[in-house]
């Protein structure tokens, strides 16, 4: 009994300790998190001065080499592959023998039938006609000579079309780039023999996404880059704008033209930038001070006599790490870009860093402020 008791007021005692610890500690922290609630931190943001600079906006593509003057010759006849003169790379001008389909024996020998049978009706009109003249005959004899000399006349002319259907000849100055049969290959009617291409013809060719598809327009300034020239970068055009969309891939082709003297080889990779727009002396803040509300809103927050104040802003075109504003804001507003993402509209705030224009954030300061352009791309 005594035992009992002693644990007794053992449990009592610890849970009296415990409620007076409680009461202390709980008094102090609530008090001290009341004082701490009463005070409202302002919020540490960073700001930069909008500027003034010229952007430009590009339009980066990857383009091939192509010519748009290429042919395929194919086999009129058919028949072994004889007489093959050219091979890959061979400098052809026009009507040159290129090669010979073999079976044209007997067309030959009915060309030359057809030749002798000619004559003798051209000799047949004339003495018909002297007749006729001398009225020894009616004139009805004279044509009919005439339609039998007629009727030869044009079987030798398709027999002659037919003798050259075997020989393949190039239809204009080029370079064979492809040989597709070997000397002796039998081929039949219309197989591709081999290919050829104009070097003159050669030019870049792009496909522009549907989304700039309207943009572009004959002759407007492209910056080429080859592989074969690394080190270059070849000023060209564009010469050409394809009417239509590719149905499958929704992009536009256009054909761009170098502007200096340059070697083009089919198949060429090329990197292509094309200058859609430049503004002159616009006001551009970082693009990360550019914040879009919920309902698609465009915002920036400019820090004034200790407050930041939301502004609803137009953009205009992005160059790189910075963005044009179209109605806003002004040159000198100092602008907050880095620290809002718990700002609201009035709320008193702590500026901290140097204030730097965006020119001078990039390290480009001089450069923007006396207009030159810096390129920006846009996929």
């Amino acid at each position: 009994m005594k035992r009992r008791t002693v644990v007794i007021v053992s449990i009592i005692a610890v849970i009296v300790l415990t409620g007076i610890y409680f009461i202390r500690h709980g008094a102090t922290s609530t008090s001290e998190t009341g004082q701490s609630g009463g005070l409202e931190k302002s919020p540490t943001v960073r700001v930069i001065p909008a500027s003034k600079a010229s952007l430009s906006q590009s339009l980066s593509l990857t383009g091939t080499a192509e010519p748009y003057r290429e042919a395929q010759l194919a086999s009129p006849a058919e028949g072994p592959v004889l007489a093959l003169r050219v091979r890959e790379g061979d400098q052809v001008h026009t009507g040159d023998l290129l090669l010979s389909i073999g079976r044209k024996t007997g067309t030959d020998a009915l060309i030359s039938s057809l030749e002798k049978e000619l004559k003798t009706e051209a000799d047949n009109v004339r003495r018909t006609r002297q007749l006729v003249e001398k009225e020894s005959i009616p004139a009805e004899e004279l044509d009919r000579a005439r339609t039998a000399y007629e009727k030869v006349k044009a079987q030798l002319i398709q027999m002659e079309e037919k003798a050259r259907d075997y020989d393949v000849t190039a239809p204009w100055d080029g370079v064979v780039s492809r040989v597709a049969v070997k000397a002796g290959q039998f081929v039949g009617a219309r197989t591709v023999l081999l290919e050829m291409y104009d070097p003159a013809s050669m030019v870049i060719r792009a496909a522009v996404p549907e989304k700039h598809a309207l943009r572009v327009t004959v002759g407007m300034s492209v910056d080429v880059k080859l592989d074969a020239y690394p080190d270059t970068v070849i000023r060209g055009h564009i010469a050409r704008v394809y009417p239509y969309l590719d149905s499958r891939l929704r992009t536009r082709t256009i054909e761009i033209e170098p502007d200096t003297q340059v070697t083009l080889l089919p198949g060429m990779f090329a990197r292509v930038q094309i200058l859609l727009q430049t503004v002159e002396d616009v006001v551009v803040v970082p693009e990360k001070a550019v914040l879009r509300t919920p309902n698609g809103q465009q915002m920036v927050f400019v820090a004034e006599e200790g407050r930041a104040l939301r502004k609803s802003v137009e953009t205009g075109i992005r160059e790189g790490d910075r963005i044009q504003i179209s109605s806003g804001i002004q040159h000198g507003d100092r602008v907050i870009v880095a620290g809002h993402e718990k700002l609201r509209d009035g709320a008193a705030v702590s500026i901290t860093g140097g204030g730097r224009s965006p020119a001078e954030s990039t390290g480009d300061a001089g450069r923007l402020q006396s207009g030159t352009r810096a390129g920006g791309t846009e996929e």
